[in-house]
């Protein structure tokens, strides 16, 4: 299931095109969320009638990448400019939330949704664009056709698609990868080639995989977007 998430402040308001309502309770400090970025979240959710349906308060905290449509459509929006250590509450409107079909006996249909949420932690793969590409950004429901090249931190080489000379195709959100790439490919661009420097963290984590990835391996890609087809493939 997407994730869920509950209200009761005021503040700054904004509207976006008249469906989704965010306020901002504290707006935090640092930089700006945006599309790729990973996003550590405490929430709790309510149904226009107050009705709590959900919580990570008191829970291991919630995480995801922004603008990989991991989330419902409210929450990928509604994150968009949040700072580290900034509350906000959100009114999703049923299109952006869970529709027509709602979550079981949990969300009914067509429900309005609010959310209080907390941006714990905001984290940033280093990214440099080598070659710059055309054309719409990558992101959560595209399909990309990439070929990539993965060192080592002495450049060593650990794998790389053009050797086998066939590109790797990704479902961004459905694709199973390890974090940090998938976060290092939103908003790249048909024909961009990129540089990403994943942390252990979001790659092969403290055990690795040996004996090809050690431990707590911080992992280089070179990324090149052959192909970007907006919403997948049809």
């Amino acid at each position: 299931m997407k994730p869920l998430l509950a209200a009761l402040f005021a503040a700054l308001f904004i509207q976006t095109g008249g469906k989704l309502e965010i306020k901002d309770v504290e707006v935090g400090k640092g930089p700006e969320a945006k599309p790729g970025d990973i996003l550590t979240m405490d929430y709790t959710g309510t149904l226009a009638d107050g009705k709590q349906f959900d919580s990570s308060v008191g829970k291991k905290p919630f995480q995801f990448i922004l603008g990989a449509g991991q989330v419902i459509v409210g929450w990928d929006k509604g994150m968009v400019g949040m700072k580290e250590g900034g509350k906000r509450l959100l009114t999703i409107p049923s299109e952006m939330g869970y529709g027509k079909e709602g979550v079981g006996d949990t969300i009914p249909p067509n429900s309005t949704l609010k959310f209080d949420v907390k941006l714990i932690k905001l984290d940033r793969i280093e990214t440099k664009i080598l070659v710059e590409g055309k054309g719409e950004r990558a992101k959560g429901g595209d399909s990309c056709e990439l070929h990539y090249l993965l060192t080592d931190k002495d450049g060593k080489k650990i794998d790389s698609s053009y050797d086998r000379n066939q590109t790797y195709t990704v479902n961004i959100g459905s694709t199973q990868l390890i974090t940090g790439f998938t976060a290092g490919i939103i908003g790249m661009k048909q024909g961009e080639k990129r540089k990403i420097t994943v942390p252990y963290q979001f790659g092969y984590g403290k055990a690795g995989r040996p004996p090809i990835i050690q431990p707590e391996a911080t992992l280089y890609f070179e990324i090149e977007m052959i192909k970007l087809l907006p919403g997948g493939a049809k």
